[in-house]
């Protein structure tokens, strides 16, 4: 099975600018309307906007999902040929059932949107009318997990799953018979350690007016420009992630796992965008070695996309719809289709 997934940073910023020619692609240039006002999302936000933003874990009646759901069903249409769409995407799972409706019932009207093409090389504003077969709202983590159980990793038995997100922590623990509820848990996510890096910094560099997300793009690669020079940030990555695991992960996994569950549980999985940093990652194995063999698959950070789209495969029932999922991180969305499907 393959997947296609497209990735844009879950920004956004209000524009007036007449923008033209500054992307090469549909995926970098992203401005769109919504409610007779012209937004820059994603990369083109990064660049061409002054203070790109996202509201944390924000709810469906909030102006920033709207956008980035708007945005990532019009990447979908394009990487799904205009065929109907089966959609699926999430929440965490202690936000799932408060906003699961609400979300339903905006992505079932959104029927169409309105993109203003200049930007990478159009000649006007266009609108592409969306065809949506249906809607499904699960959990993330559950996302994470079927994309475990059905990927080449192929794990099978009981398995701790950690989803390293920007705005939120998930930890439980999965069985072949399903989730064990009791097991999971939420935290802060790895916005704790960024926002730390930011306060230690600011007191000996002046970081100019860079928002936390622009900060984050720094904090990924390792260095940052400040005053026209270039900093390491690789030693205070490691002791902001290091200080992490022991405020944050730690103990949340002390308080809701118990001995009889690692009695029955020897790998522990961990997906998200934060599973990228090594240094976070031997934080697990240094805590659990000889007790779980911490594993991390190859695209940590798309698999709760690719876990959604196969949702939508499995539940489109009659419908013709394609698989589309779509997970609304708070630093980046994913968008993903199943382009060789076997099943």
């Amino acid at each position: 099975m393959k997947f296609e997934t497209h990735i844009f940073p879950s920004v956004i910023e209000s524009t007036n600018a007449l923008l033209t020619n500054v992307s090469s692609t549909r995926l970098e240039g992203l401005k769109i309307q919504h409610e007779n006002q012209d937004y820059i999302v994603g990369n083109l936000a990064l660049i061409e906007g002054t203070s790109p933003h996202k509201a944390i874990n924000c709810a469906p009646d909030e102006m920033d999902y709207q956008l980035l759901i708007k945005s990532a069903l019009l990447i979908a249409e394009r990487m799904v040929n205009s065929r109907p769409m089966v959609v699926t995407t999430g929440f965490p799972y202690s936000t799932f059932q408060i906003f699961k409706s609400a979300a339903t019932e905006f992505v079932k009207s959104i029927q169409n949107v309105s993109q203003d093409e200049k930007p990478f090389g159009g000649y006007d504003y266009r609108n592409t009318e969306l065809k949506i077969a249906s809607v499904h709202i699960i959990p993330e983590l559950i996302g994470s997990i079927l994309s475990i159980r059905n990927s080449m990793m192929n794990i099978r038995g009981g398995m701790f799953v950690v989803s390293l997100g920007y705005g939120t922590l998930e930890i439980g623990l999965s069985t072949d018979n399903g989730i064990v509820q009791r097991t999971f848990g939420s935290g802060n996510g790895l916005r704790f350690a960024l926002d730390s890096a930011m306060r230690e910094l600011s007191n000996t560099h002046y970081l100019g007016l860079r928002n936390e997300h622009q900060f984050d793009e720094s904090f990924k690669t390792g260095s940052i420009i400040a005053n026209r020079k270039r900093l390491d940030l690789t030693e205070i990555r490691k002791k902001v992630l290091a200080q992490y695991y022991r405020d944050v992960i730690s103990p949340i996994i002390r308080n809701t796992w118990t001995d009889e569950d690692f009695s029955r549980v020897s790998t522990l999985v961990l997906v998200g965008g934060g599973a990228h940093y090594e240094d976070l990652v031997n934080q697990f194995r240094e805590e659990f070695d000889g007790i779980l063999t911490v594993e991390v698959p190859e695209e940590p950070h798309k698999m709760a996309s690719h876990g959604y789209a196969l949702h939508s495969r499995n539940n489109r029932g009659n419908s013709e719809g394609e698989p589309v999922g779509i997970d609304i991180g708070n630093a980046n969305t994913a968008v993903t289709t199943i382009v060789d499907d076997f099943a």
